[in-house]
């Protein structure tokens, strides 16, 4: 597991705040897709990868996930 940057944090920051003015959560998420809080809080800060839940952030803040997590799609990352 990676250590967030200060960027990484701020993105997730923001995530948050896109989240709750689009009328849901992270914890909404976690429980629509059956994971807990902190998977998601990992996945946001990205300390970890997880194309289902990144799928599913994309999806709640209406853009691609390539788009919501730019650094994370460089060559050789893999996702679960």
């Amino acid at each position: 597991m990676r250590t967030p940057t200060k960027a990484d944090l701020d993105a997730h920051e923001l995530l948050k705040a896109e989240l709750r003015i689009r009328g849901t959560s992270l914890a909404q998420i976690a429980r629509e897709l059956g994971v807990s809080d902190s998977a998601l809080t990992l996945v946001g800060k990205r300390m970890c990868r997880s194309q289902r839940i990144e799928a599913a952030l994309a999806v709640a803040v209406g853009v691609s996930p390539q788009d919501l997590f730019p650094a994370c799609q460089k060559k050789g990352d893999t996702m679960t």
